[in-house]
């Protein structure tokens, strides 16, 4: 048996990864959940930034405004509110994934990437702690929907934080893709601010769309993000424009985007060698 000189590192063979009717397989993805969660509440500079820039967007444009745009509805400040619960849950669920490249830096990533666990466990970690603390966030603001001239119906608050779940599912392993090939903060945050703001603009939820030009519509109808908006903005009894899409075709979307990123986070987890991370 060969003697390996001090100090070299010795491959050491693991098990395949545990399936997902494994006590192993939820034991890692409940534990990913509790460390996103306690990381992301820990820093208490995260919360209140994640908590206080929608509420300055949504005072200054809402006060700015004030009744110039809408005034029939009861104003600009009652129309943006769902846009800025929305930009509250897109803030957190993607500077959540932040904490993705931070593992990858301290080779925490690669420790859980060589454990005998399923890569969808992990995926499954990271994501639902991501979305949760995003829903969490966008929760937060909505008692302040009375400021804006809002009420929010008890029978209808399961329906919303439905909304708040499924949109910060779509972000998140959005942004999950994105974290998982960066080894930039920097690199990250620019492309997320290239990307997630002219969604957030062409969601419906800072302006109305009726009047804007044809491709404007267009591209407001591929945005996964405006039927989250639309939604919200329906459940909270806030100005519904005309032509917005029906509440059937909302959940459907909003369902199928969160599925098909955490698919499409999974794919990229499945295919990346622990190596390529050291």
């Amino acid at each position: 048996m060969p003697v390996q000189p001090p100090g070299a590192a010795v491959a050491i063979p693991v098990p395949a990864g545990a399936p997902a009717r494994s006590p192993k397989f939820w034991l890692c993805a409940g534990t990913l959940w509790l460390r996103e969660l306690r990381g992301f509440y820990r820093q208490r500079s995260r919360i209140i930034g994640s908590l206080s820039t929608p509420v300055l967007f949504w005072f200054v444009l809402g006060s700015g405004f004030g009744s110039s745009l809408l005034p029939q509805d009861g104003g600009y400040a009652r129309f943006f509110f769902p846009g800025t619960v929305v930009l509250g849950v897109l803030f957190t669920s993607i500077f959540a994934n932040i904490s993705l490249i931070e593992d990858r830096r301290e080779g925490f990533l690669l420790g859980v990437l060589v454990a005998p666990v399923s890569r969808l466990s992990l995926v499954l970690g990271k994501v639902m702690g991501s979305t949760t603390l995003g829903a969490l966030q966008g929760g937060l603001l909505l008692p302040l929907a009375p400021l804006a001239g809002l009420s929010i119906d008890l029978s209808t608050l399961p329906a919303v934080v439905g909304v708040l779940f499924l949109t910060a599912l779509g972000l998140t392993a959005l942004g999950f893709c994105s974290a998982w090939w960066l080894d930039s903060v920097q690199g990250f945050h620019s492309v997320m601010n290239l990307l997630l703001m002219p969604m957030w603009l062409m969601s419906g939820g800072v302006f109305p769309m009726d009047g804007s030009s044809a491709w404007v519509r267009w591209v407001t109808a591929a945005n996964p993000l405006a039927y989250g908006v639309a939604e919200l903005r329906r459940l909270l009894g806030a100005p519904v424009p005309a032509g917005s899409p029906s509440q059937v075709t909302c959940w459907l979307v909003l369902a199928g985007f969160g599925g098909a990123m955490l698919a499409a986070a999974w794919y990229r987890a499945s295919r990346t060698k622990a190596a390529h991370l050291s």
